[in-house]
């Protein structure tokens, strides 16, 4: 009989349901896909009943679940720095509290009211839940494990030790002294939103010059050579503020913060330059500490800042470890994964089975839809389509994109995680010169300097970037070497967000990039999320058909079956409700 195990992580952002069946992950999805809210904090009743739809069983066949953080020691650490501050604070004191008294506090009674359950329910600590999340979904049998983000509980920096099914916190940094949230102060300073812009911080960074790194290492930010960090948080607000910089802060680079949508200029681009190379340079000091600590080859990186592309670019150019892992749903979504292993290997005891692969061999793990589904979806809406053989699929579609046409992706099993690989994406030809601009503002209907990403087979890499090993997650860039015959998918620094793909992880797009490749030469597509500014990445029918109709994409292909602009010209766009999603 399968042992079942269900990670819930919820109540601060990206919320997320995992389900593991006999120690691997079955099912993972967020919720903002399924509630169509961005970065959904609620409870993931919706993944859940999904989680337990796909796999055929219900609630009576869970045999443990797992939180993925402490809520009383987080609660603990709030009072605390709170009590400190008084009476500084209250406004945001006010405003907190009212969510711990009404759900964060009670998970318990909310896991058994909500989905009716009545077996056991386990608690992991925050950062406990990342570093599982990244070693137990490895290929290591023993490696160390570094977890970067905000803040869990206490911890903001974490140092760990996985052997076998067991993993260890050896040493922690604690709030306020976050490299997470000294990140996400700059991104507030630029004028994008926390826990949502630091991406566009990073985009942004190559645009700039890093003048102002001297300045921030004198005021705000030192590190010892053994890794540990110290915050000057005199020029921030996050403590017990509303906001993330204070006016301190804002005297000390003589602007206020940028008004997000305003235009961007110099200075910000500058500054976002400047706190990308101090991100690096830290974090290349703690991967260094951490050698030192454990001194194994092997690295797990886990939290939001393994996110950051070109911090792990510096970190495989700098060669301190042998071998680096990043769980490809890094951040507080991917700690759902992270507790239910907590669950399987320290609460259940049950061994690790480590083959030729991974535990966590893709991120495909979300919902399909029948082709009856799709097909009946279509007839309700009036649309017209032509449903066309797996052969045929391929090779009309590789037709339109090498003819600059837009496609919307949606195939197989939704991805889990934070980008878009292959499952549910839009794609473009990489070869033409206006195809980032067209695509940022005319379909995604965002900042024009965002970059796109290229997937490539992964047998011709090599020969377009400077890559020697697979990169199925989209987590590392890469130098283009081609930079003039795909310019599209290059950005302003000639680097790459590369996407790596085989004939076993997405047999339908491997054979698309084939089919592509033959008609141009060019063995790469760009890659974005199938999904426009502000709105989660499309998870049903009726999403895919609203994005596509209500932007300018020319053709969407739902499994076998091909919907083109051009024929539905008398298509009723009011039977598609347009949502108006809050800007990111």
């Amino acid at each position: 009989m399968s042992i079942y195990t269900l990670g819930i992580s919820a109540f601060f952002h990206d919320s997320a349901a995992c389900l593991l069946k006999d120690g691997r992950v079955v099912v993972a999805i967020q919720e903002e896909r399924l509630s169509r809210k961005k970065q959904d904090a609620s409870f993931p009743k919706k993944s859940i009943r999904m989680c337990l739809e796909s796999e055929g069983i219900n609630i009576k066949d869970i045999s443990l679940v797992v939180f993925y953080e402490k809520p009383f020691l987080k609660f603990d650490r709030l009072i605390d720095t709170y009590a400190k501050k008084t009476p500084y604070g209250f406004n945001s004191f006010k405003k907190s509290i009212k969510s711990w008294t009404s759900n964060k506090l009670w998970i318990p009674n909310i896991i058994q009211s909500q989905l009716n359950y009545t077996g056991n329910i386990l608690f992991a600590e925050h950062h406990e839940s990342h570093a599982a999340s990244s070693f137990f979904a490895s290929p290591y049998k023993e490696a160390a494990i570094l977890t970067i983000d905000g803040v869990g509980e206490q911890a903001t920096i974490t140092i760990a030790k996985g052997v076998n099914n067991k993993i260890r916190i050896i040493k922690e940094q604690r709030f306020p002294h976050s490299l997470g949230l000294f990140y996400s102060a700059f991104t507030y300073y630029c004028g994008f939103k926390v826990n949502a812009g630091e991406y566009k911080l990073m985009g942004l960074a190559p645009y700039g010059k890093p003048i102002y790194k001297r300045l921030i290492y004198k005021h705000l930010i030192a590190i010892t050579d053994d890794g540990v960090l110290t915050l000057n948080t005199n020029y921030f607000d996050f403590e017990v503020g509303l906001k993330m910089t204070n006016t301190r802060f804002h005297k000390l680079f003589g602007s206020p913060p940028r008004t997000p949508e305003t235009n961007i200029s110099t200075f910000y681009k500058d500054i976002a330059a400047s706190v990308q190379v101090v991100l690096e340079e830290i974090v290349v000091k703690l991967v260094i500490a951490t050698k030192q600590v454990l001194g194994l080859d092997n690295l797990c990186l886990a939290g939001g800042i393994a996110l950051n592309c070109k911090v792990n670019q510096r970190l495989v150019a700098n060669n301190i470890f042998k071998n680096i892992w990043i769980q490809p749903a890094a951040g507080d979504a991917g700690g759902a994964i992270g507790a239910a292993y907590i669950g399987y290997h320290h609460y259940l005891k049950h061994e690790r089975i480590i083959q030729d692969d991974t535990p966590l061999n893709n991120v495909y793990l979300g919902n399909s839809i029948s082709e009856s589904e799709i097909e009946k979806q279509l007839i309700y809406f009036k649309v017209q389509y032509s449903k066309l053989s797996t052969e045929e699929v391929i090779k009309k579609t590789a037709i339109h994109l090498n003819n600059k046409k837009i496609i919307g992706w949606f195939q197989g099993k939704m991805e889990f995680g934070p980008r878009a690989l292959g499952a549910r994406s839009i794609l473009a030809s990489p070869k033409f010169k206006d195809m980032q601009k067209h695509l940022n503002l005319s379909i995604k209907k965002r900042e024009g300097f965002r970059p796109f990403a290229p997937i490539v087979l992964e047998d011709k890499a090599d020969e377009w970037f400077d890559i020697n090993t697979p990169s199925k997650y989209m987590l590392f860039t890469y130098d283009v070497k081609k930079t003039t015959i795909i310019p599209s998918c290059t950005h302003v620094d000639n680097t790459a967000r590369v996407q790596t793909v085989n004939d076993n992880d997405n047999k339908k797009l491997y054979q698309l990039l084939q089919e592509f490749e033959s008609l141009s030469g060019i063995p790469i597509l760009i890659n974005t999320s199938f999904n426009v500014r502000g709105e989660p990445i499309v998870a049903s029918i009726e999403d895919a058909l609203r994005c596509f109709f209500h932007t300018e994409m020319d053709v969407l292909v739902l499994e076998n079956y091909i919907i083109t602009k051009s024929e539905n010209k008398m298509f009723n766009l009011s039977s598609l409700t347009n949502v108006i999603y809050e800007l990111d």
